[in-house]
């Protein structure tokens, strides 16, 4: 018989691909998942598979290399984000389709954060895209999404594994993907004799240093100081999730250090989809 679930996916850039791994393991184990609650790669994920499209999903994102991410890249030319997200939510667009959340066959929730006003804003209707647009805005790198006059940014900076949504479910258990665990220990490398650049970093500057100058000297986006934001950020959520998880445990949370992919290391798709339904497999076969 199979057993119902409510689905928490959790915030965390790249690593939330694992959550592709643990949703194969899931249904391929007869799993049934009845509601969605997401934030940030977690609404993004768990929006495409309520929308019935993860396998072309799946099968773009282990197909597409860090060139191609670079392209998707729109500058905003902002001192709000550096770039707008406008091309990445349309490429999916066109390779999803867009729904309405309301004609979902599963209970969906994508979560963002008002920080004008320091709420939580849960969007359970409306465009699918809309809504993840909203909940993806990585604070510095994406622009805020205005939805019905709200300004949005992502819901990490609240809550990055959104138990709430699910309480008044009637499932049999509540599954939570929390991406911020603790990290994990790693081999020692040699220290370089000169700073290494991602090479999404060495992709958008090499953009930029093609661009004239009367348009360079509009921008004011500094490599450095995202990086350090971007661990700054990881570490808040972090800590926010286990007290979150604390008040309000799911029945069972799956955990990844949050060291295990960068936040943008996207060209890591198979190895970390690989990675969730290991981990998956691992915790859970128990269950069975």
């Amino acid at each position: 018989m199979a057993k119902t679930i409510s689905l928490v996916l959790g915030s965390g850039g790249a690593r939330g691909l694992v959550h592709i791994g643990i949703l194969r393991w899931l249904l391929e184990n007869d799993y049934q998942i009845e509601s969605i609650s997401g934030c940030s790669i977690g609404s993004l994920i768990g929006g495409i598979y309520a929308a019935g499209k993860l396998d072309e999903f799946e099968e773009w994102i282990t197909s597409i290399d860090q060139k191609d991410m670079a392209k998707m890249l729109d500058f905003s030319w902002q001192s709000s984000g550096m770039f707008k997200g406008d091309k990445i939510i349309e490429t999916l667009r066109e390779l999803i389709g867009d729904v309405a959340i309301e004609d979902l066959p599963i209970r969906y929730t994508a979560v963002a954060a008002n920080v004008a006003e320091e709420k939580e804003v849960w969007i359970q209707s409306g465009s699918l895209f809309d809504a993840i647009r909203a909940s993806i805005s990585l604070p510095l790198f994406f622009t805020p999404h205005v939805i019905n006059g709200e300004e949005l940014i992502d819901g990490g900076v609240l809550n990055p594994v959104p138990i709430a949504p699910t309480f008044s479910d009637n499932t049999d258990l509540t599954l939570a993907v929390n991406l911020g665990g603790e990290p994990e220990v790693v081999p020692e490398k040699p220290i370089p004799l000169a700073p290494v650049e991602s090479k999404i970093h060495h992709k958008v500057t090499r953009f930029i240093d093609e661009l004239g100058n009367s348009v360079k000297e509009k921008m004011s986006f500094n490599f450095g100081a995202y990086d350090i934001a971007n661990q700054a950020f990881d570490a808040m959520q972090s800590t926010i999730a286990r007290q979150k998880l604390a008040a309000y445990p799911a029945d069972i949370t799956l955990e990844i250090p949050r060291n295990a992919c960068g936040t943008l290391e996207f060209e890591r798709s198979k190895e970390m989809i690989d990675r969730g339904y290991k981990l998956a497999k691992a915790k859970l076969s128990q269950l069975q």
